[in-house]
Formats: structure tokens, sequence, C-alpha cells
């Protein structure tokens, strides 16, 4: 094949291979174009050696920019090799017939700043994938984006820490195995209308957000794999799907909620493990499906099956989940031969007496519980095997209780044993997980910090407390090896100078300087990769730190509760004459951070309450920034300037405002109209690349 040497612009037409080497190529920022362009037929494009960067150096996670590679129609055509990172896009194809893609890494590709802290969530971080008729989840980035593409094999490719690994939109018979899509702060695989694919023996783990060991655990709507609206006959077998916010989320779709018709139907599920979300292993709901021999352990739902009908649940091992099986208004669903181990409750299955008056489902359906075959099922050590309400035509037959659990829940060793299912026959060779060492640990493996992830490959500090404790606990995370303290700012004592990756170490601050402090360690041990993806031999040192910085404030914060006649949307005159007013409620706070579904103090009611609150900040020398999060709206003074106006009500988003150094007067005003209460403003050094914070959805 002629060799070409990669530039901007190229359209390639003809059989390939690109000259190896580094390229430093941004992309057009446009996702309607790209750095590079493939057209045609029989068209075989060989990248080995090659690596696309498309941003600075030292950039950040969500300066990554347009598309890698585009692949417009065609039939036959082949990509391998591929090395792009810092688009927000690798590879995009549409249209495409027989497409193959195999031995690309789209790894480190663009991703959203997380807002959640350690104390608690923000509901910025929160994912909603429920529009996409117009295409809209291109908005949020994937290592693969395939759009209408017919037949074909993606194999051997890796796309780590971006935001999603795989995406397909309308995308069918594909044959989708031997993957690594893991790490990601999204999804590892979505599926939107998308029929007839083959997904086998993947690695899809640690695809989450919104966790925080032993605080919160929501996953805002990550998952492993998505399959949302109208998903049919995929097949789902031998994948490790561990450690997902959801592993499995599958839901129906907008159109089978509004007339009832329709499903994410006729998928099987097939021996993977879907252990270790914070939420549910597998979620299915308002569609028929089957799930056999899956393992589903340590999640707080093994199975949410909310509306599912005629799904045939067989042959599972549920192990240590706060509730196994979860399924409300579900109707003629089969449960048999599973086994059941150290679960809180075994199966639990309902019927609300009201449901939602927005759903077109309910009107259109039969909603009632009932009509359930539960038999051959093995509980060992579960406290509630059956919590069963409203739920007429519930057959039970040969389940069998102990008071011990006896499985390690793998169930590769499975046999057939009774009619009630045979392992469905999907390829010649032995079953088997995908499955790494961090694969198989607990949920406490899970770490967030404000890019998603960690992957546990480089050495790392966590926080074991709120990160205002003092004194603070911190873990030494990563790979086996050592470490040892070689720098310190602020630090009054540290518990220990120098010990095991594993070791706790406990840091207190000077007193006059635990709003400021740094610690650095140096690691030394196997080889590490960090998490912009720079790999360092076994032996070289790598140094890491933990930094707090949060400038001393002294918050005078006045409570109001507005009323129609004081709306700020409506009477902004009256409002403002609200706030020179008396107060509600006046409190002195350190920080300005208030989240909550809940009033935030006994004496104010949850809705329809303002605040206004002023301080002086004293900050170093240098360039800083202030950045708030809000729901629903803000302004921000400095020294009695509007730095900061997002004061039409909004769901939860950041907004920015720099500030040089030196002593200066803050005000800042909040107003909360309904539903959830958040308000934070952080004081940051430095100035971020995006003056409104990161571009696109968060």
């Amino acid at each position: 094949m002629p060799m070409v040497t990669p530039r901007a612009g190229l359209v390639i037409t003809q059989s390939v291979r690109l000259r190896p080497g580094v390229y430093r190529l941004p992309a057009p920022a446009s996702l309607d174009s790209a750095l590079l362009t493939i057209r045609g037929r029989d068209v075989v494009v060989d990248m080995r050696g090659v690596t696309l960067v498309g941003v600075r150096a030292n950039a950040l996670p969500d300066e990554g920019r347009g598309v890698a590679l585009r692949i417009e129609g065609g039939t036959n055509v082949r990509v391998q090799g591929l090395h792009a990172r810092g688009y927000r896009v690798g590879i995009l194809a549409r249209g495409a017939h027989k497409l193959t893609l195999v031995d690309n890494d789209l790894s480190h590709n663009w991703k959203p700043r997380l807002f959640s802290l350690v104390e608690h969530e923000s509901l910025a971080d929160w994912l909603s994938y429920h529009k996409n008729e117009q295409r809209e989840w291109l908005r949020f980035g994937a290592g693969i984006y395939l759009d209408s593409v017919i037949g074909g094999t993606v194999r051997g490719n890796r796309v780590e820490q971006g935001m999603n690994g795989l995406l397909l939109v309308r995308t069918d018979s594909l044959q989708i195995r031997d993957n690594d899509f893991s790490f990601n702060s999204g999804l590892g695989i979505g599926m939107y209308r998308s029929s007839a694919n083959h997904i086998v023996h993947n690695r899809i783990d640690y695809n989450v957000r919104g966790y925080s060991h032993g605080v919160y655990r929501r996953g805002q709507d990550s998952a492993g794999i998505l399959i949302f609206e109208q998903c049919l006959h995929n097949v789902v077998a031998y994948n490790s799907v561990t450690h997902g916010g959801d592993g499995l989320f599958l839901w129906a779709g907008q159109q089978t909620m509004d007339t009832g018709a329709g499903g994410a139907n006729d998928n099987v599920f097939l021996a993977n493990d879907f252990s270790y979300a914070p939420t549910n292993g597998m979620e299915a709901t308002f569609s028929r499906n089957t799930f056999i021999a899956n393992r589903v352990v340590g999640n707080d739902h093994g199975l949410w099956g909310g509306y599912s009908y005629e799904s045939r649940v067989i042959g599972n091992c549920f192990g240590a989940n706060r509730i196994a099986v979860a399924i409300e208004h579900g109707q003629q669903n089969t449960i048999a031969s599973n086994q059941f181990d150290g679960d809180g409750t075994g199966i639990r299955l309902w019927a609300d007496s009201i449901e939602p008056s927005d759903w077109g489902y309910p009107k259109h359906r039969d909603t009632r519980s009932r009509d359930y075959v539960v038999r051959e099922n093995r509980f060992g050590g579960v406290a509630t095997v059956f919590n069963v309400v409203n739920t007429p035509s519930f057959d039970t037959v040969a389940n069998v209780r102990r008071d011990t659990v006896a499985s390690n829940c793998d169930t590769r060793r499975l046999a057939p044993t009774t009619a009630y299912w045979r392992l469905p026959t999907i390829e010649d060779e032995p079953i088997r997980w995908p499955a790494r060492e961090v694969s198989l640990r607990d949920r406490s493996a899970i770490v967030i910090d404000e890019w998603g992830p960690y992957d546990w490959r480089s050495p790392k500090l966590r926080p074991l407390d709120s990160t205002r404790t003092m004194p603070l606990r911190l873990a030494v995370l990563g790979p086996a090896g050592r470490w040892r303290v070689i720098a310190q700012r602020g630090v009054q004592s540290v518990s220990s100078t120098g010990g095991r990756v594993g070791d706790t170490i406990v840091v207190t601050a000077m007193p006059s300087q635990a709003h400021d402090w740094t610690l650095t360690l140096e690691y030394v041990g196997g080889v590490t990769i960090a998490p912009d993806g720079a790999a360092r031999a076994a032996g070289v040192p790598v140094r890491f730190s933990y930094e707090r910085y949060e400038p001393v404030a002294q918050w005078t914060v006045r409570f109001f509760v507005w009323a129609d006649s004081t709306d700020p949307r409506t009477n902004a005159d009256a409002f403002s004459t609200l706030l020179r007013g008396t107060s509600h409620l006046t409190r002195t706070e350190s920080r300005l951070d208030y989240f909550t579904a809940r009033a935030l103090f006994p004496s104010l009611p949850r809705t329809r309450v303002a605040l206004d609150a002023t301080s002086t900040l004293s900050l170093p020398a240098g360039a800083h920034t202030l950045r708030t999060l809000s729901d629903d709206g803000v302004r921000v003074w400095v020294d009695d300037v509007l730095v900061i106006d997002d004061w039409i009500p909004h769901e939860t988003r950041p907004a920015y405002a720099t500030i040089r150094g030196g002593r200066h007067n803050v005000r800042v005003q909040y107003v909360q109209v309904d539903g959830w209460t958040e308000l934070r403003l952080d004081v940051l050094r430095g100035v971020p690349p995006h003056a409104m914070g990161s571009p696109g959805p968060h």
C-alpha cells in the first residue's frame, strides 16, 4: 500500500498505510468535519504506529475538540492500529456497511470535569441520555461513535479515561468482542435503536461517577452498558462489566413510555459479571428479556426490573446485594434455578396503588403485578427470602432455603441442570470473563476524582474523611511499591514518613495553614501509567501529592422566604426590597456549600428560599477564580462589581469569574424556586482554560 503522511484535511479514498509517528494535529471544532476522512469501498487504512494528538501538552481532559477520524459511508472499510487522543471523538462512522475497526486505541479523549465532592455529590454531574432523535448523544463525545452502521466487526480496541467508550446509534449486526472500554466517566457501551449486535468477551469495568465510598452511591446514570430505546435481539455474553454506575441499564424508551408499544425486547444477557455497581447490577425496565448465568454480586439491587414482563431470570448467582431481585408491576416473569447468597432480600415483587400520572405506559397496558413462576432457587444466608405485595398468582415450587452461604457465585461453573434453562449456544469456545484483579475487588475500589474513575495504575492519595477534617487521614493507593515523604508545605506533622502502598497516613496542618497546605510523596515500585496515559518503567520514581486550598472566610448569611408578590422572576424590585429588610434566619458560615432536597434548616421552608451572603476574602498574589454551582439562580459581586450573573432559574451548572490576589469584599445572592437546593462557591488557584467552564454537557 502507498505510504501517506497524516495532515489536517487529508481525505483517503484508497487503501493506504499512514507513516508511523506522533503528529500533534488539532481537529476542527465542529463535529460535522474531521482531521482525517475516509470515503469509498474496499478501503484498508493501516495506522499502526501512528499517534494523533489533538491538544497542547499538559492540556486538561475537557479541552479535546473535534473528530480525529471520520468514515463517511462506504462498504468494507477497515481501520487498524490508530492511536488518537485529545479529541472530542476518536473515530466517527456514519452510513458504513461491513465496517471493521481493529486494535485502535482511542483512550484519553474528551471528558468533562466533575463537581461532586467526597462529602456530597453535585447535580451538575448527572447524565441524561433521553434525547437522541437528533443525534444528541454526539455532544457527549466517545472513543468510537457509530451512526447507521450495518454489519462489521469492532475487535481489540481500547477506550479508557474518556467519557464514553463505544456509542451505537441505529447500528445493527456488529460483532463487538475482545475490546477494553473501561475507566470512563459515562458509559462503556451505549446503544440507541440498535439491534442484533453480539457483544462478547469485552472488559467494560469502572464506567462510573457519582460515588463516594460510605457517603453516597447514586451512580448519576453512568453505566457499563446502556441499552436505550427499542434495541432488539442483542446478545451480551461473557463480558466483565463490574463497578459501573449501573452494570447494565436497559430502558424501553420514550416511544414505549408514551404509547405502551414496543420496548427494548428479546435481548439475551448470558454469563456476564455485573458486580459492584453503586446502584443496580442489572436494570431492565418496561421490556421482555432473558438473563442467564450472570454473576451479580455486591450491588444495591442485583436486578431492578420495573414493569418487565415475560422475562426469564434463570441460573444467575446473586450475592451480597441489598435486594437481589426487585420488580414492581411485573407480569409473567420466570425466576428459576438462581443462587442467592447473603443478600438482604432475595426477591421483592410489588405493585403500587398509584402510578405516575404523566406516564402513557399504564394508560395503555395492564400493569398489575401478577403471574410469577419462582422455582428451584437456592437461598443461602438471605435475611428475607420473599417480600411479595399485591402480586396474585405467585407460583413457588422447590425453592430451598438454608442459613449459610455456600456459593462463590462463579456461574461459569454452572451446568444446565433443570428443564427451566439451557445454556444458549453463542460460540464454541469455553465461557470466560476477561477479568482482571481490580474487577474482582469490592465496591470500595471505586474512587472518583474531578476527572472520573481512578484506574489503580499510578499512586494516589485519597482522603478517608471529609476533606475539612483535621487531622486528615489519607490512604496511599496504587500498584504495589513503597513511598516516602519528600516535601511538605504548611504541614505540622505526618504520622509516617515512609511505607508501602496500602498504608493510611494521618496529616496535621499547621493551625495557621489549615486552609492551604500540600504533602508530596515519592513512589517507587512497578510500572505506572499516569492519568494522562504517560507510562513509566518499574523502579522509576513517581511524585504524587495532596493539596488543600480554601481561603479563610467568614460569611454572614441572611435567609429570606419569598412569595408571589416578591418573586424574583417577575417582581425584581419587590425582591430587592425583601433582601434589604429583616431576614427570616441569619447564620455565620465558614463556607458557602448547600446541597439538599429538603429544607436547608428547620425554620425554613423547602422551596421559595433566597439568601444574601457577604464576606471578605484575603487572597495571595496571583490570579484566582471564583466558581459557583447553583440551582436555581446566583449572582456574585466583588468590590461592588457584578462578576457572575446566572440569575435565570436553571438546573445545576457552573459559572466563573477571575479575581486577583488581595483583599476583596464579596457578596453572593442565591434564589431557590423548587426541587433541589444547591449552591456552592469555590475559590480556585489560577484561571481554568475555559472562562465559562467545560464545554458541552456535565
